[in-house]
């Protein structure tokens, strides 16, 4: 047995370890402590010293930015969701056995590890939407909803990739890319200006795709407890936890935005 099989065939002994020493010595992956101080910074920046540094300041023109931002998280989004097609692991992430990372070749985990890091740089990146936001004084657009998605996607990512690297949870990013692809779409269209906003109408129809999307992942992480027997219970009933709120956030402002403005549109046919 390899050590890849070693690695996914024992019980973690305590929260403290990750999966695998090649994790552990990747960037970010060592200790908590860079991804912790990432999100205490963006949280600083986006909720206190942005605003404070912005109050007397005209906003920033940042159309060529946005578009570049825009364009650029829509191809490695592609990329991150083709992978699995091209390295073999694709049927690995619908098996929650309890061995089904085992069944995986060296080259494949690697693969699949290198696949996730790269997503957690792209959660990271993802910060920057809510930086945008603050420079262009999009003060409305800096919700509660908005600000914990971000932080806690950066976090949720990394405790994947340091506690449970398997082929199974890969799916959850994989299936959160191919939504981006359709939402930084929606973004980069919106950022070419006024001309193209007629092109815009299915804003509502990209946000039930969010809620999909999470009613599928919650779906997911209810197998992977029941029946992926080397994975933490505590970090997997956590990922449950922050999806199910995900769901509720995301339900709710579906509901305000798209539920009063139809309530609206009743009243004025009638």
């Amino acid at each position: 047995m390899d050590h890849y099989a070693v690695t996914f065939s024992n019980k973690y002994k305590n929260m403290t370890e990750g999966a695998d020493p090649i994790i552990d010595n990747w960037p970010l992956m060592g200790s908590p402590i860079p991804v912790l101080a990432i999100a205490a910074l963006y949280l600083s920046f986006v909720l206190h010293l942005g605003p404070r540094w912005m109050r007397n300041r005209k906003p920033l023109e940042m159309k060529r930015t946005l578009i570049l931002y825009n364009a650029t998280q829509v191809v490695f989004s592609v990329l991150l969701c083709i992978q699995p097609f091209f390295i073999g692991g694709l049927s690995h992430m619908f098996n929650v056995s309890c061995n089904a990372s085992t069944a995986l070749d060296k080259s494949t985990q690697m693969a699949i590890w290198k696949g996730t890091w790269w997503y957690l740089v792209m959660k990271v990146i993802e910060l920057l939407d809510t930086v945008f936001f603050v420079l262009r004084k999009k003060h409305n657009q800096v919700s509660f909803l908005h600000v914990y998605h971000h932080t806690i996607m950066v976090v949720f990512t990394w405790g994947y990739l340091k506690y449970l690297p398997g082929a199974q949870g890969a799916f959850l990013g994989i299936l959160n890319s191919f939504v981006h692809i359709v939402m930084y779409t929606y973004y980069l269209i919106a950022a070419l200006g006024p001309r193209y906003q007629k092109y815009l109408w299915w804003k509502k129809y990209m946000t039930t795709l969010q809620l999909l999307q999470f009613g599928i992942m919650l779906v997911y992480l209810f197998l992977i407890i029941t029946f992926q027997c080397s994975a933490p219970r505590s970090l997997s009933f956590f990922f449950v936890i922050n999806v199910t709120i995900f769901l509720f956030l995301f339900w709710n402002f579906y509901r305000n935005a798209y539920g009063q403005r139809e309530r609206c549109g009743k009243q004025k046919a009638q």
